[in-house]
């Protein structure tokens, strides 16, 4: 008998299934400025630039870690998507940027139409409520380089700012105030050493006292997206930075958009971290400095601002229902 593709491990026409069962899904998030379907070579976007005085393109890629072996263990696989999006979305509107169009890679040991189908389903949710359009992705099976029950996925966002309004951090200086917003757990960074320490102890789908969820369902918890507060307070106030808590907790984001001579202090006690943090925690025996370095510890974002701008951006904040803390200073 004859080798064929299927038999070494690639199914064309389970490829074929998904595409065309996530076709609604994906045209779903489509604006005006999608000119092609999905299924072309190429995707296309007609840019808009009429509201711009010196467009920049902004752009970033990512993925989601190992957060992904927890939806593997859960058998949950409709929220990694909505993370993804949210992620990468975060990622540029920190700099001031409004995302545009994402598109996705997914990697599959062996391709499960309706595994595919639920991760698609989460980034045309999360796309939808971002006023984002999903133009374009792709789907490859690997037989060999992952087991057969895994996958792997990543995405990338591409938005717009005007030059004269891109946030970057130049203009902070001493005496600036931090406010904190808060995360909705872990987002998508600290799961090797959460799952190391969590699932030595405990089953994905134990519950512990003070976690209304089972811990898989916490750790699932989606990835916050901030564009609607970034969007709101940028037209308001002048944020000298924005950065995200990602890998590298508050502190080693939150230097990436501050200048060498002037240094971070965070109270730590301005807020209290959630439980999921101070399981891991109390679990793993791991030291404040670790949790600090590893963790967001259940702030997801970090905005500078002037001393002076105290007053207004906490009205503002409350006049959109954000919850919010003044977590710190910047000095010298």
């Amino acid at each position: 008998m004859s080798e064929t593709y299927k038999a070494a491990g690639v199914d064309i026409e389970a490829g074929d299934k998904v595409v065309g069962n996530i076709k609604s899904l994906v045209k779903s998030t489509f604006s005006k400025n999608v000119l092609t379907d999905i299924g072309h070579f190429g995707a296309f976007y007609e840019l808009d630039l009429s509201g711009y005085k010196k467009p920049v393109l902004v752009s970033s890629v990512d993925g989601v870690g190992t957060k992904l072996k927890v939806a593997f263990a859960m058998d949950k696989h409709d929220t990694v998507g909505q993370d993804l999006v949210n992620h990468c979305i975060n990622d540029i509107a920190v700099c001031g940027a409004k995302p545009l169009y994402f598109m996705d890679y997914l990697a599959f040991g062996k391709l499960v139409p309706e595994i595919a189908e639920q991760i698609i389903k989460g980034f045309a949710a999360a796309c939808r409520e971002n006023d984002v359009s999903l133009i374009g992705g792709e789907t490859a099976e690997m037989p060999g380089m992952y087991s057969p029950e895994e996958y792997d996925i990543s995405g990338t966002i591409v938005g717009v700012v005007d030059k004269d309004e891109i946030i970057d951090g130049k203009n902070v200086k001493e005496g600036d105030v931090l406010y904190g917003l808060p995360s909705t757990g872990l987002h998508t960074n600290g799961y090797s050493l959460a799952r190391k320490i969590l699932f030595d102890k405990f089953k994905p789908h134990d519950k512990v006292p003070g976690i209304s969820n089972s811990i898989g369902d916490e750790l699932l918890k989606v990835h916050k997206s901030y564009l609607p507060v970034i969007t709101h307070l940028k037209k308001e106030i002048k944020l000298n930075a924005v950065s995200h808590i990602t890998g590298g907790g508050i502190i080693g984001n939150t230097k990436r958009v501050v200048p060498e001579n002037f240094r971070i202090e965070i109270d730590w006690n301005s807020w209290e971290m959630p439980e999921i943090f101070k399981l891991i925690k109390e679990t793993g025996r791991i030291e404040d400095d670790e949790m600090r370095h590893v963790f967001n510890l259940g702030i997801g974002l970090i905005i500078i601002i002037d001393e002076t701008e105290t007053e207004k951006i906490e009205s503002e904040l409350n006049s959109i229902g954000e919850t919010f803390y003044r977590v710190g200073r910047i000095i010298k």
